[in-house]
């Protein structure tokens, strides 16, 4: 049975930091199902350069139909991005999910802004190795930043930038299906 995968879109999101993990992680078997924070009748999401993603679903849908629930999925990503990772922290319904996420060992992963930003104040890096946007890792107590481009700690993947969201795709399918599928990816796409 496939993994499910649910990754949340915010205006303002790092467009990188979203598409890479979503093109790797199908392209190794994974479902990966977008999720715009907001319902809006054109569906689309517009990220910190300006290019709009027409997502799957939104929250309020998701939260509408019980799927918003620890049981329906895998994995919860959020990419970083300004100021995506700040309306991804303002949201109550979201940030009680990925509790809920973290508290049922599902892996909870963000990239760039949003450990910092999303992560932090749930109490989600407490006592965690993380790693974040470097310079962001000030905001945050209670964790020991590291800077590697990625640091999967438990259920916990965070990672830098966008110039590493291979990186962190690969990562999180290694988690999700394996090293050997991981490395299978790397080589599909010269990932090194």
């Amino acid at each position: 049975m496939s993994k499910k995968v649910v990754l949340f879109l915010a205006e303002g999101f790092e467009e990188v930091e979203a598409v890479t993990p979503i093109d790797y992680l199908r392209r190794a078997g994974i479902e990966v199902i977008t999720a715009a924070l907001v319902s809006n009748a054109a569906g689309t999401v517009t990220g910190s350069h300006g290019i709009s993603m027409l997502a799957d679903t939104s929250l309020p849908e998701l939260s509408g139909s019980s799927r918003l629930r620890a049981d329906a999925w895998d994995a919860v990503l959020l990419p970083g991005g300004m100021p995506g990772a700040s309306n991804l922290a303002a949201s109550k319904e979201l940030g009680t999910f990925l509790k809920e996420m973290a508290a049922a060992g599902k892996l909870v992963s963000a990239i760039c802004a949003s450990p910092a930003v999303a992560l932090f104040p749930l109490g989600l890096l407490e006592g965690k190795h993380f790693t974040c946007f470097p310079g962001m890792e000030k905001q945050v107590s209670g964790a020991l930043w590291l800077s590697d481009p990625v640091v999967c700690d438990g259920n916990i993947i965070t990672s830098r930038a966008a110039g590493v969201a291979g990186l962190w795709a690969a990562a999180l399918i290694e988690k999700l299906a394996g090293r050997r599928e991981a490395g299978d990816l790397k080589e599909r796409v010269l990932l090194q």
